[in-house]
């Protein structure tokens, strides 16, 4: 029998619809002040449709968009939970703005292509010494 879409989610339920594991969840938990699920007896965590939406939020921000976890803290700081938490329905689009400036520590930096490429280079020439020696 499925549950209704406004029915309260256990913790594997949540995991298994945002797409995140368990662990993740609490360890958002830790991060995140505005992810604060019902907890019943026995410390066990029940979420509200409106927690998992903001859960689908952030999972699509950390992992879709790149954004670190400074990085959505500071969204929800500038842009508000709600704004932030309708992100989560599928389809839907955030305009990332963080005032005039572009916030370049809310992406996580790209990797420097140059500078891999030299450490390529330097890999496969040590390669070719050490096969060398090897060859003697």
């Amino acid at each position: 029998m499925a549950k209704s879409p406004s029915a309260f989610r256990t913790i594997s339920e949540a995991a298994e619809e945002v797409g995140a594991p368990q662990h993740v969840l609490r360890f958002w938990e830790t991060k995140f002040d505005f992810i604060v699920p019902v907890k019943r007896a026995g410390g066990r965590r029940f979420y509200r449709p409106d927690d998992v939406m903001v859960l689908k939020a952030v999972r699509r921000l950390l992992h879709d968009e790149g954004l670190t976890i400074r990085g959505v803290q500071r969204l929800v700081k500038d842009q508000g939970l709600a704004r932030v938490a309708a992100y989560g329905e599928p389809g839907a689009t955030l305009e990332i703005d963080s005032g005039p400036a572009p916030a370049a520590s809310l992406v996580s930096p790209a990797p420097d292509h140059d500078r891999l490429e030299r450490v390529l280079t330097e890999l496969e020439a040590a390669r070719a010494r050490l096969e060398a020696v090897l060859r003697r």
